[in-house]
């Protein structure tokens, strides 16, 4: 069968694999980085020193962040099923979304369509500020509550910014936005680390639609300890017991 579509992404042989044109044996295995090489299937080409820096630093940012729906949610589900670790690991990554860990593809766009408006940045962040709150939405990318009112990552990671040179026209973006929340709540309104990640990872090429797979690679990681964990001590029986106690049965009248 022939056929006009084509993939550019690997090939398998009898004795050779070929990885976005390289290969997998000869040049990845054993000489490049799992980031180098994540950075090379999604984008098509080996990161720079700074691209490597950058993706590598936001990659471990979303690895671990304690008690969250989706190390509870794994926990639970390995209790459940103990044999079968992907299955726990899926079930945490299904709660990476528009709440928890995923929130860096939105606000990226919202980065994006300011360079993209033409207009100062200042203009554009005080009337998108102005649009979210007249519709009551939140802006993706601000707020947290435990961290406030800043959010220790996010220092880290515009620190990594400027170390590393990505600390153009995105996470400038970003810093007007966030002077524009705090001037609109009349307090302190954290940029959290989805809303930081977003903006260095535009710096470094990536697209938004890409951001919300990085969060579910880095958080996979991370689910992988609390699952080992899970094993020896059995937390989710505490968990589950917690319910019991704490949420009683009422009759609905």
């Amino acid at each position: 069968m022939t056929t006009s579509r084509t993939t550019g992404i690997a090939h398998a042989e009898k004795d050779r694999i070929v990885v976005r044109g390289m290969d997998l044996c000869t040049d990845l295995i054993g000489e490049r980085s799992f980031t180098e090489t994540l950075h090379l299937l999604i984008m098509g080409t080996l990161p720079d020193a700074r691209q490597k820096a950058v993706l590598d630093a936001c990659l471990v940012t979303l690895m671990e962040h304690s008690w969250t729906p989706s190390s509870l949610i794994a926990r639970l589900t390995i209790d459940s099923v103990p044999e079968e670790s992907q299955i726990a690991i899926a079930a945490g990554l299904l709660s990476l979304g528009n709440i928890f860990a995923g929130t860096s593809e939105a606000c990226a766009k919202l980065l994006e369509a300011g360079i993209q408006s033409g207009k100062p940045p200042e203009v554009y962040c005080r009337e998108l500020v102005a649009q979210y709150r007249e519709e009551r939405r939140p802006i993706a990318g601000f707020g947290h509550p435990l961290h406030k009112p800043t959010d220790p990552r996010t220092t880290k990671l515009i620190a990594v910014a400027h170390r590393f040179g990505a600390d153009g026209a995105y996470v400038d973006m970003l810093l007007t936005l966030s002077r524009a929340v705090d001037a609109a709540a009349g307090k302190a309104i954290p940029i959290n680390a989805t809303g930081a990640i977003a903006a260095l990872l535009l710096e470094i090429g990536f697209p938004a639609d890409a951001m919300r797979g990085l969060a579910v690679v880095s958080r996979a990681g991370g689910l992988i300890a609390h699952i080992r964990e899970e094993k020896e001590n059995h937390i989710a029986r505490e968990l589950w017991s917690y319910a019991d106690e704490h949420v009683p049965y009422r009759e609905q009248t």
